[in-house]
């Protein structure tokens, strides 16, 4: 009665998670120029995030996660005080500067094969 089953990720399923991760990184940086791109992002990120258990990647994908929804909480906060004397730019450009540095950690640890280091 009780099935055992083998939870080892293949091969297979690792290069295809690992493409998936690079793709997601590349629509996140794309999305400084053309913002739709980071709504597809995300949009892979709950799709393929269960899939992504007990790999590396999953902590990849809470990074994407998180920095999606940290900036667009930054990113509203600095649109909505723009009026009071710039301050919304300064809260724009720290967090254009956070998410930059958060694709680039995330890329850079994608490309040596390390996992993120979130809690997971």
């Amino acid at each position: 009665m009780n099935q055992v089953y083998d939870t080892t990720p293949s091969a297979e399923r690792l290069a295809s998670l690992k493409q998936i991760t690079l793709v997601t990184y590349v629509l996140y940086a794309v999305s400084a120029f053309v913002g739709l791109t980071a709504i597809i992002a995300i949009i892979i990120n709950y799709i393929k995030r269960e899939e992504t258990h007990g790999t590396i990647y999953q902590s990849h994908f809470t990074w994407q996660i998180r920095t999606f929804w940290w900036s667009l909480l930054w990113a509203f906060l600095g649109f909505g005080t723009i009026w009071m004397l710039g301050l919304g730019f300064i809260v724009l450009l720290a967090d254009s500067i956070w998410v930059i540095y958060r694709i680039v950690k995330g890329f850079l640890n994608w490309s040596d094969g390390k996992p993120m280091p979130v809690p997971v």
